[in-house]
């Protein structure tokens, strides 16, 4: 009896761990979102034909805004994780080949946010001398902005993997429903092109273009947002299943 109670008091503190980590998000993404906004070189976003003089000039008109905003992104950037690692544990839940599934998604979850905190570091870093020469000021910009945009394989790696582990669970009553394969399968295809981000300094391909910049951070954004409610079902269900089976 003692070791059922203590199985039941472990499966209480995961499922509270899962939940705080779930109703966190919403608050860093609204925190990110200002971090994004107060960015000045996202809206609109900077063209990759800026020259060097005008490159340099924006550092050095905007130095206090871009510190603030890289520093508040290396701060709270990293936090979102715990997010993508709760939909890692949920996939564990699914039947026993999905966890190869599982494990190479949190390694994709983990190179991803490296990317990501590189991109805010070449960021900060050109502001950091802004009395620096122009051309270093603009390396540095173009590094922060390949390393945001184009790095799009190991984005893909994650839906990919998810959308298999939602295929392989096909008992009754699946972790998620098997339309988020679907989903997941269709946000890889619309991010993946951002890739050419790295060679493209004209149209819809650069990094300030509508797919590279608008429809990858947007369908990114839009992911996550559906998850959110999808991890909060799935949640659900799994409070209740293990309310039954003790």
């Amino acid at each position: 009896m003692q070791v059922l109670t203590e199985e039941q008091e472990a499966s209480a503190s995961a499922l509270r761990a899962q939940q705080v980590v779930l109703w966190s998000a919403p608050v860093l993404a609204l925190v990110l979102l200002v971090l994004f906004a107060a960015f000045p070189g996202f809206f609109p976003p900077m063209s990759p034909d800026m020259s060097a003089a005008e490159v340099g000039a924006f550092y050095r008109d905007d130095t206090a805004l871009i510190q603030l905003s890289m520093v508040g992104f290396n701060l709270f950037g990293i936090l979102i994780v715990p997010f993508f690692v709760l939909i890692m544990v949920q996939m564990q839940r699914m039947r026993s080949e999905s966890h190869i599934y599982a494990f190479s998604y949190l390694t994709a979850v983990v190179a991803g946010a490296t990317l990501f905190a590189l991109s805010d570091i070449f960021f900060a870093a050109a502001a950091f001398r802004p009395d620096r020469g122009d051309d270093l000021i603009q390396l540095l910009n173009d590094l922060g902005w390949i390393f945001f945009i184009a790095p799009i394989g190991m984005l893909v790696a994650q839906f990919v993997l998810l959308a298999l582990a939602v295929y392989a669970d096909d008992r009754r009553a699946p972790v998620f429903p098997r339309w988020v394969g679907h989903y997941a399968l269709l946000t890889a295809l619309a991010m993946a092109p951002s890739a050419g981000a790295a060679v493209f300094r004209h149209g819809p391909l650069a990094w300030d273009g509508l797919v590279s910049f608008w429809l990858r951070n947007g369908a990114f954004a839009l992911f996550a947002a559906v998850m959110f409610f999808v991890l909060r079902a799935a949640l659900r269900r799994q409070a209740e299943q293990e309310g039954r089976a003790s």
